[in-house]
């Protein structure tokens, strides 16, 4: 039976949710290439709409409060360093917001400055979480009486409501957009496709993808020899199609036990025209765990079989 989440894991996770889309855009502007205009919008408004018009309120307008009527000193003490650290992150973001605007207004000039000011926001953010994570909230947790813990869940719903029903899962949504679309840098917008192709076909081991219709999508190695052939026109078919009757009903279970998370790779070898093939199939999933398909590899395992004692990359550049 599901339990609902206590406010600490609510506020926790806004914290993880929120540093992994300090990470990713952190990532964005450090790039090679100029950060694209629609992550740092995307940023900006989770930036803005989240966490300092949503997270920060969950806390300001119902749990320190709370804690404070309970004994946890304001005056001096760690709730109001807590809240000076709200007003400071708030002046950094401003000044983020600034920059950001401008940038996704056209000025390419306005990077440095944007990402100094994200420098700054994040780095006092990330010492926060960390202060109310190890410090604040267990301190919380131990003067909170079960009324209490309910009281703080009420306060954090009526928060998240001002912003809509689905105020929390819309904005974790935007944050795992903004996590993608920094990793789908790191492939699609560094390498052309031209490169990338080439980098593929220059694997010693041969690639397939099923996708999650059972569909083929992809095989590389296209104009090279290829251990078991295979040619444009398996593109799109299913994987009944590709494999030997007596197989396919293996191939279906395996794919199956993917999709329901049993297992995430299934490999076997055999021998093949001389050869010692090893063949692996590997369970593709999202950054959320959704299946996407099935990666299939297949590779002439014989010249390492053959390998004994050592070659270093001295021995290798002697021998050039």
């Amino acid at each position: 039976m599901q339990t609902s989440p206590t406010w600490t894991e609510i506020l926790m996770t806004d914290h993880e949710t929120t540093e992994r889309v300090f990470a990713a855009f952190e990532q964005a502007l450090a790039g090679p290439t100029p950060p694209s205009t629609s992550i740092v919008a995307d940023a900006l408004e989770y930036f803005t709409g989240y966490v300092e018009r949503c997270h920060n309120h969950k806390e300001e307008d119902h749990l320190f409060p709370l804690a404070e009527q309970l004994g946890v000193p304001r005056e001096g003490g760690p709730l109001a360093i807590m809240i000076m650290e709200h007003r400071r992150s708030e002046e950094a973001l401003a000044a983020l917001r600034t920059f950001a605007g401008e940038y996704i207004g056209g000025r390419n000039d306005a990077l440095p400055g944007l990402q100094k000011a994200f420098a700054e926001y994040s780095s006092i953010l990330k010492e926060h979480f960390w202060k109310e994570n190890d410090i604040l909230f267990p301190m919380a947790r131990r003067i909170f009486e079960d009324k209490d813990d309910a009281t703080v869940l009420a306060g954090i719903a009526e928060v998240e409501g001002r912003f809509g029903s689905d105020t929390r899962e819309r904005f974790y949504a935007l944050a795992a957009r903004i996590v993608e679309t920094s990793q789908m840098r790191d492939l699609s917008e560094n390498l052309p496709k031209d490169v990338l192709a080439a980098i593929l076909n220059t694997l010693p081991i041969e690639l397939s993808f099923v996708d999650a219709d059972d569909r083929v999508r992809y095989f590389s190695h296209e104009n090279h020899a290829k251990i078991f052939g295979r040619t444009r026109g398996a593109i799109g078919r299913v994987v009944e199609q590709c494999h030997p009757p007596q197989s396919v009903h293996k191939v279906k279970k395996i794919l199956q036990a993917f999709k329901n998370g049993e297992r995430g790779v299934a490999e076997f070898w055999l021998d093949f025209g001389g050869r010692k093939v090893h063949v692996r199939y590997f369970a593709v999933r999202s950054a959320e765990g959704q299946y996407l398909g099935c990666l299939e590899t297949v590779q002439d395992i014989t010249p390492i079989q053959a390998i004994t004692g050592e070659r270093r990359l001295v021995d290798e550049a002697l021998a050039i």
